[in-house]
């Protein structure tokens, strides 16, 4: 979408590669998965969402090892404002504001919002336009890739909320202990927040030592190491604060001999909605205090399977490889899902959410009286 027609065109196939430039997809009610990965460095997931009225970005960096990028893309018929307003470790950094013409993109390399500082959190907010943006978050030392991952976002800032897939790796060969999480939280606000960080598993629910009522500072990005002890494949952590906050949990991670590492973000109360996930083989992590979850799998070959999630804190499933697309037809309330990908060239997340609403807006009457009083 580079200065082209908006109009789509119907496609056979299930997984769509996408060579250059960005694509409009029209799914209707289903939500597309896009996946990225370099070969034998990294991989990612993001969803494809539709224009948002905001969204928070937490995690990237914009020291010498980055090579980041945000993709702003405006979808729209008219050219956008846009407004990018970055936080660090050292406070809130001068907002930006880059211009989007109509049906096109925009590239603006991470380490331009606070060049040397270490620890990033991005609000993306449009003046005008129809405009979202995705996050790649890659970082690497000379000619040594150290990682990468694709950064989901969140709409807003919230005083309570749950990120309900971190992954867990086991300590390789040689090690005597797992790796670590690092937790990234910010509160944009003008007042200090105090935040508790619950962490949920499969042996039930606790609080991590020095997590309970710790002070994170208005406006700083704040980052603090997390490594419970002996969980499963994955584990989910809700936080509660305060003041209203983001936040997102860096884990570091081996695959096929390789160093990278997943963002891990907030999800929103899981609702009725379709995912699709052709070829990806996630597992899917359900949190919550009393999780009861009906799923109706399709296959490739068209066929439906009925599934049911049942249990407390945190269940873990995952669907047959010959997986098209997976619908959630019933919930309770108080229950996240996200979703853990992993490959020969690194590991993805994505959080269980809608990709876009059908969204109304009210036709004026017209009135004679407006133009002659």
């Amino acid at each position: 979408m580079q200065d082209r027609t908006a109009k789509t065109s119907a496609v056979k196939l299930l997984r769509l590669p996408v060579i250059a430039d960005s694509l409009l997809v029209n799914s209707e009610a289903t939500t597309p998965v896009v996946w990225q990965s370099r070969a034998g460095r990294w991989g990612g997931a993001a969803l494809c969402v539709g224009p948002v009225t905001s969204q928070w970005f937490v995690g990237a960096s914009a020291d010498v090892t980055t090579k980041g990028r945000l993709v702003v893309i405006n979808s729209g018929l008219s050219d956008s404002i846009v407004d990018i307003q970055s936080f660090s470790e050292n406070g809130k950094q001068q907002l930006q504001t880059i211009n989007v013409k109509a049906k096109n993109y925009s590239v603006v390399a991470v380490d331009s919002f606070a060049p040397g500082d270490k620890a990033l959190a991005l609000l993306v907010e449009p003046q005008s336009g129809r405009v979202n943006s995705f996050m790649l978050d890659e970082q690497g030392q000379g000619l040594r890739s150290i990682g990468g991952d694709l950064i989901n976002s969140v709409s807003s800032a919230s005083k309570s909320i749950t990120i309900p897939a971190i992954p867990t790796q086991k300590p390789l060969r040689g090690q005597t202990i797992s790796q670590g999480h690092t937790i990234r939280v910010l509160t944009p606000g003008q007042v200090d927040a105090d935040i508790t960080v619950e962490v949920l598993s499969t042996d039930g629910v606790f609080i991590p030592v020095g997590l309970n009522s710790r002070l994170i500072s208005a406006g700083q990005v704040t980052e603090f190491v997390l490594k419970p002890e002996a969980l499963s494949e994955a584990f989910a952590i809700r936080i509660n604060a305060t003041e209203p906050i983001v936040a997102a949990v860096k884990t570091r991670i081996t695959a096929s001999g390789k160093s990278d590492y997943v963002w891990s973000t907030p999800a929103p109360e899981l609702s009725k909605s379709t995912m699709a996930i052709t070829g990806l083989s996630p597992l899917i992590v359900f949190a919550g205090e009393q999780i009861n979850v009906s799923i109706d799998l399709t296959l490739v070959n068209g066929k439906t399977v009925s599934k049911s999630v049942v249990g407390n804190d945190l269940m873990t499933w995952k669907p047959p490889s010959s997986a098209r697309s997976l619908t959630i037809t019933k919930v309770n309330k108080g229950i996240f899902a996200g979703a853990i990908v992993t490959s020969v060239n690194g590991i993805g997340y994505f959080p269980f959410a809608i990709g876009s609403e059908l969204a109304k807006i009210e036709i004026p009457d017209s009135n004679i009286q407006v133009l002659n009083p």
